[in-house]
Parts: structure tokens; C-alpha cells; sequence
């Protein structure tokens, strides 16, 4: 449909274009944090804007939007350069900059890289669909390390490898996170981790990220189809 899918490169005119064909808005939801002492703070930001690109690559009704870098990232407090502005702030964020977005686009997409993201999402989806806003999330699932471990080391190996110190990667706590998860609501990753891993990065490749982006690429267009179906679509005239 559109060649360029990124929306702080098109002028207001270009975006209208877009809007006027229904296209969807997908904006990238991360967080600035750490993520051990070998991947960079930007580390689920990065996924969250490679699933929305990957998608819209596969989708001529999707386009992007600039990401918003900055989540509910207190359980990551204590580690330097971890920049969180906590749920009530990032609930508002998304609150008032999809009222703004629905003023244009029909519906809007939000794809979450950060786990702790879900509770600010999700209440301020139910507001804004409150309102008739056509608002859906997405937050990524899969087996695996819960942070900075194979999972996301992996991933950040097929999107970035030079920002990958592989030779930095170390095992963190392994356990099962349902049996540290209580003394991580008390006192935070800290609390269980010293160099803020949960998990074991050691082993990790780029074919296994490239692997599992493409996987979650699949399932979240799956999930398009059930929130919105181009049967419903036609009928809307959108």
C-alpha cells in the first residue's frame, strides 16, 4: 500500500493519506533499563520496534510510530542508567497520546517489550476503549529466560550484534521466576541478582533470535486478524 511505514518521516499531508486508507498505527512501547552487564538499557525498546517494523512489513495496513522509551521499570531500580517514570505516569502517557492518535488513525496498536509494562497498558486500554477509542496491546510471550537471558540475548544478537558484549555474558539466578517473584516485589531484581540477569544468556546466537522475532511476528498478525478482521473492516468502509 504505503512504501514508507514510519511516521516521523512522513509530512502531516502523508500521514492523512495513510489514515484516510485505515491504516493501523503500531507504536512501540519499551523501557530504559538494565539488562545485565552485557546488553544495552534500550534492550526491550529495540524488540518492541522490531516486531512493530517486522509486522508492518508483512502488513501494507500498518505503519509505526516513534517509540516511547521510557516505562514502569522500579523493579530494575538500583542499577545505573535504568530510567523509569513508574505505572501511574506511563498509564497517562499511553492514556492521552492515543486519544491524540485516534484523532487521526481509526485504530492503534500498542506493542509492549517490557513485562512490566502490562498493568498501566492494560488499565489504559480499558479507559480509552471505554471512550470508543479502537485501542488493542500486544505483550510478547514465550518460553525462555524472564530478563536479559538466552531469550532476549538472542533476539538482540540477530537485531544489534555490536552492541552485544558476548564476552560479558554471564549466568544469573536460574530459578523458576514464580519462586523468586515474591522476593523480587519486596526488594526488586537486585534482590535476587547481582548483575541483574535472570536467566543464562551463555549460548545464545542470532539464528535463535532471528528464530523466535519471527515467531512472535506471526502471532501478533494472528492476533490482528481476531481484533480486527478484514470482513469487519470492508463492512466499515475502513
Amino acid at each position: 500500500m504505503f512504501e514508507n511505514v514510519q511516521v516521523a518521516d512522513l509530512t502531516w499531508p502523508e500521514v492523512g493519506e495513510r489514515a484516510a486508507a485505515g491504516v493501523i498505527l503500531a507504536v512501540p512501547v519499551g523501557a530504559t533499563e538494565q539488562h545485565g552487564p552485557h546488553l544495552p538499557l534500550s534492550t526491550d525498546t529495540d524488540v518492541a520496534v522490531a516486531l512493530c517494523t517486522r509486522l508492518a512489513a508483512v502488513r501494507p495496513d500498518v505503519c509505526v510510530a516513534p517509540a516511547v522509551p521510557y516505562g514502569s521499570s522500579g523493579e530494575h531500580a538500583g542499577f545505573p542508567g535504568t530510567l523509569s517514570i513508574g505505572q501511574a505516569a506511563l498509564e497517562l502517557l499511553i492514556i492521552e497520546l492515543c486519544r491524540s492518535a485516534t484523532e487521526t488513525f481509526d485504530r492503534v496498536l500498542l506493542v509492549s517489550g517490557h513485562g512490566g509494562n502490562l498493568e498501566p497498558l492494560r488499565k489504559a486500554c480499558a479507559l480509552l476503549r471505554g471512550e470508543s477509542r479502537d485501542v488493542h496491546m500486544y505483550l510478547p510471550r514465550y518460553r525462555g529466560d524472564p530478563h536479559a537471558g538466552r531469550s532476549e540475548t538472542s533476539m538482540q544478537l540477530a537485531l544489534t550484534p555490536g552492541r552485544v558484549r558476548a564476552e560479558r555474558a554471564v549466568a544469573g539466578d536460574a530459578r523458576p521466576l514464580t519462586e523468586i517473584l515474591p522476593l523480587m516485589r519486596a526488594g526488586g531484581v537486585r534482590a535476587v541478582s547481582a548483575n541483574g540477569v535472570l536467566g543464562d544468556p551463555v549460548g545464545a546466537t542470532a539464528d535463535e533470535g532471528m528464530a523466535l522475532l519471527a515467531h512472535l511476528t506471526t502471532d501478533l498478525n494472528d492476533q490482528i486478524r481476531l481484533w480486527w478482521p478484514a470482513a469487519s473492516r470492508e463492512r466499515t468502509g475502513t
